[in-house]
């Protein structure tokens, strides 16, 4: 008895997940249907995390794509849509984060890392080639 009710609450949960998921096409014409598939494909889902809401099945993301489709249809271009949902989510809800404010870092910080990073090499490298020969070695030999 309590299996079958374990069974069919774990089914229920599992149809509904997969509900979640926009099955059909959400406009009849073709560039704001590929404008729309776009927009989702770019955006994370903020429960995922990981995952676009494309391909996510967590209730937040079935929001947001109902969100974004509503928008559209309002006339919203992409970037106004970006604005609204890094005003409400962060940037961290956009996969490729802007060229500005904090995210510029994001940006920056890869080349910083590789110039600072060959700076250290080549100051290494002049360093180690500036030493002096130790007279030891050249009179005995290596480990005598």
């Amino acid at each position: 008895m309590i299996c079958r009710i374990i069974s069919s609450l774990a089914l229920t949960f599992f149809a509904a997940s997969v509900f979640a998921i926009d099955s059909e096409q959400a406009f009849n014409n073709p560039d704001l249907q590929a404008r729309y598939e776009n927009l989702i494909a770019e955006v994370r889902c903020v429960t995922c995390q990981n995952q676009n809401i494309k391909d996510s099945n967590a209730f937040i993301a079935a929001d947001l794509r109902r969100e974004i489709r509503r928008m559209i249809r309002e006339g919203l271009n992409n970037n106004e849509i970006k604005d609204f949902l890094v005003t409400r989510y962060g940037d961290f809800v956009l996969y490729r984060p802007r060229y500005e404010g904090k995210a510029i870092i994001l940006w920056i910080a890869p080349f910083l890392f590789f110039v600072f990073g060959g700076i250290a090499v080549v100051r290494v490298i002049r360093y180690r080639a500036n030493l002096p020969i130790d007279e030891a070695l050249d009179k005995d030999g290596p480990n005598q």
